[in-house]
């Protein structure tokens, strides 16, 4: 802490830390009746509104800290003695029970939803397999297995694939697009940018090359007769694999018999455009 920090207290909420200073420690009735002399001990000085100042012993560290707000924001400070502080919390308490209650009813749903599980893979699988022009990572293989496990079960999918760039996250997202694709349901691949939209286009072109899958694209790189083309063929279940950018999310884009959803850099998308 530095002179001229925000805190938070753990009880009177947000001041202002000012420094330390030495200050006597007050004496009990009984200590003062035997002649005790005050015990100095270390203070510190927090400012609330008003310049009301509240003096803590270091020994109460535990109850203040740092102030965690938007970098150079200044919050407003709360009364010493004042009930802002605690109405405050309830409300923040409040949130975060409704969250949670949230949570609980949006996995409970997820843990009760059924679809129908895709069968085990087959020998077209292992012969598309085998045309990956490299060897799988471990961290890789088991991600693509874990997938595949989750495709065979019985509720729907909910998984996040995290590693760096040029570890392949793609190959796995490809292998299940593939599986799903080929047991006659659609996969939409939702990409924040146009250049990585056609990147990822190019690329399954190129692997579904002499498979039975028609795949398309929806981005501002895309003419209208193709795009309207692309949006039929979804809608009549003709294009099994579509990647787009936030184009994928427009009202006119509707799916016969989607299977798969995959978004790419999950992060780049906002709730509104997750919850569509």
């Amino acid at each position: 802490l530095k002179p001229g920090d925000y805190i938070v207290h753990a009880d009177h909420g947000v001041g202002v830390y000012l420094g330390i200073e030495r200050k006597p420690m007050a004496l009990t009735p009984m200590q003062r009746l035997q002649g005790e002399e005050p015990r100095m001990v270390e203070t510190l000085i927090v400012e609330y509104h008003g310049k009301d100042k509240l003096f803590l012993p270091v020994t109460r560290l535990n109850q203040l800290q740092k102030f965690a707000g938007k970098e150079g924001s200044k919050p407003k400070l709360d009364r010493l003695g004042g009930t802002t502080f605690a109405k405050k919390k309830q409300k923040v308490r409040k949130a975060v029970r409704k969250l949670a209650d949230d949570l609980i009813k949006l996995y409970a749903e997820r843990a009760a939803s059924r679809r129908d599980p895709l069968p085990a893979p087959d020998r077209t699988y292992a012969e598309f397999e085998a045309t990956f022009p490299f060897e799988e990572t471990p961290d890789q293989a088991r991600a693509i297995e874990e997938v595949l496990e989750d495709l065979e079960a019985p509720r729907p999918m909910d998984r996040l694939v995290c590693g760096d760039v040029g570890f392949g996250k793609t190959e796995v997202a490809i292998r299940a697009a593939f599986r799903v694709a080929m047991e006659g349901r659609q996969v939409a691949i939702l990409c924040p940018t146009t250049v990585l939209a056609q990147q990822h286009y190019q690329n399954l072109k190129q692997r579904f090359e002499g498979y039975p899958i028609e795949v398309g694209t929806l981005s501002r790189f895309v003419g209208r007769d193709e795009s309207t083309k692309t949006l039929r063929g979804l809608k009549e279940g003709t294009v099994d694999v579509v990647v787009g950018t936030h184009r994928l999310l427009s009202k006119d884009v509707h799916f016969d018999r989607l299977g798969l959803l995959v978004v790419d850099e999950e992060q780049r998308f906002g709730v509104a455009h997750k919850e569509r």
